[in-house]
């Protein structure tokens, strides 16, 4: 039989705990920081997860599915690839201006923190970064194929420019608590799109 309580309860860890580590850094946070947030003692959390690392890692996978529910959202009902590689952008744009992810991009964020002396969480990292790079590749591909990417582009480096682009304004846009370096990323990326793809 499901214990849905203890799946709630499970649900609410991962929500509280990707966002404490999204804005204050994996090794940063502490489970002092999600026990205040939560509401549980250390023992309500630990029946879930074996140790810090666990919470971590499947913290991490929240935020990257959150992240994709997002994609999902900003791309239905879009009917062309080119669109679709628009709303990449917008949703990037809606991180950047409604802080959609208290702190930023997860991926960015984890990227940053993630090296050698954490494997684990670098592998699940490198896993999301080629997932979006993967997304913006798939629709570029698809749309060279259905004629409305022009013939000759060439995907990897349209996913490259696009996200190294967004991830570097928002890095930029939180820096200086200013939607401006967004604002002229975005204006940068249309424009690219528009020459490059169109």
């Amino acid at each position: 039989m499901v214990n849905r309580k203890g799946e709630q309860t499970k649900a609410l860890i991962l929500e509280k705990a990707s966002k404490i580590f999204n804005s204050q850094g994996y090794r940063a946070s502490s489970i002092s920081d999600i026990m205040h947030e939560t509401g549980l003692q250390k023992g309500g959390i630990y029946n879930h997860f074996e140790n810090k690392e666990e919470i971590m890692l499947s913290a991490f996978s929240f935020s990257i599915d959150t992240m994709s529910h997002f994609f999902s959202e900003a791309m239905a009902g879009k009917q062309g690839y080119m669109e679709r590689l628009h709303s990449i952008i917008s949703v990037f744009e809606g991180i950047a201006e409604r802080e959609l992810f208290p702190g930023g991009c997860p991926i960015m964020n984890a990227a940053i923190e993630a090296d050698d002396a954490d494997p684990l969480l670098q592998e699940k990292v490198r896993e999301a970064m080629d997932g979006l790079l993967g997304m913006v590749c798939n629709l570029v591909q698809e749309g060279i194929k259905k004629g409305e990417v022009k013939q000759g582009v060439d995907p990897e480096f349209v996913a490259t420019v696009l996200i190294s682009t967004l991830e570097g304004a928002l890095a930029l846009s939180k820096l200086y608590k200013s939607q401006e370096y967004m604002k002229r990323a975005v204006h940068h990326l249309r424009s690219f799109l528009a020459q490059n793809c169109a």
